[in-house]
């Protein structure tokens, strides 16, 4: 299988992202009783910033394909966790939410290091 070597494609992926986690953020969160577990954030930021790492990953690399994947990684990683810091301190202004929790942004930076490294192993799908 063959994804698109267009880093136009993957930066616009990336900014849809961003844009989710800034719309996300800014509502009160809701969780109905019982479907809340101890740590379930901690998992969710995880997740999502795994995701977040692997779309700009592939932008970068699709834009630079001979930047060193060390220094691709190292952008990514510290681009990713960024805006999770962003994401913390915006959270910080909304009603009914807790920012700046240094749980979730270790998360987000455990997440973006998972999601750099998986595409270092997937990279080949955008090889020409």
């Amino acid at each position: 299988m063959r994804l698109p070597r267009h880093p136009a494609i993957w930066f616009a992926a990336f900014a849809v992202w961003f844009v989710t986690l800034w719309v996300l953020s800014s509502e009160a969160r809701h969780v109905p009783p019982g479907l809340e577990f101890r740590h379930l954030d901690k998992l969710v930021h995880f997740g999502y910033f795994f995701g977040g790492a692997g779309l700009l990953s592939a932008a970068i690399f699709c834009h630079r394909p001979a930047l060193h994947p060390s220094t691709r990684m190292l952008i990514v990683i510290i681009l990713v966790t960024l805006v999770g810091a962003i994401d913390e301190a915006h959270q910080s202004f909304i009603p009914n939410r807790s920012g700046n929790d240094a749980g979730d942004l270790i998360s987000d930076f455990l997440g973006a290091i998972a999601g750099a490294m998986l595409f270092q192993r997937l990279k080949h799908f955008l090889a020409d």
